[in-house]
């Protein structure tokens, strides 16, 4: 016979598992301990609920097409801007009615660099813009 009961004084061929608990606990509890430091907040706008209805939008003003070409050339409903008039452009159309800004619709190139449409994403939400889509023709 292979195993040995122990009571015939041969080799005793049991796996002591205390050890392996033991580790297993301590591990266990070092990671309930560490989870939730691990967690990172992230800053979410979340609507806020309100007694009174929406107010309806009945003439909402026309989209502004933004344009990135191959060769990074901005365009502004077809005329062409430079990146650092862009801003001014922006202001001036949320100052005109805040609460019923235009929505940006940008379409960039694939061949675009991605720069640029970055920097005009930061431009964008430094002017307060709130309503901006992606188009793709």
């Amino acid at each position: 016979m292979a195993f040995s009961t122990g009571g015939s004084g041969g080799p005793m061929a049991d796996i002591n598992v205390t050890p392996l608990v033991d580790v297993m606990l301590v591990l266990l509890i070092i990671f309930m301990v560490t989870a939730p430091i691990m967690s990172y907040p992230i800053d979410i706008d979340l609507p806020q609920k309100s007694v009174t209805p929406p107010e309806i939008q009945k003439n909402p003003p026309d989209p502004i097409k933004l344009r990135i070409d191959a060769a990074n050339q901005i365009f502004w409903n077809d005329s062409p801007v430079p990146l650092s008039a862009l801003r001014n452009m922006m202001d001036a159309e949320v100052e005109r009615d805040p609460t019923n800004q235009p929505v940006l619709q940008i379409n960039a190139n694939d061949d675009s660099d991605y720069g640029i449409l970055a920097k005009v994403l930061a431009t964008a939400r430094n002017a307060q813009m709130q309503k901006i889509g992606f188009v793709k023709e």
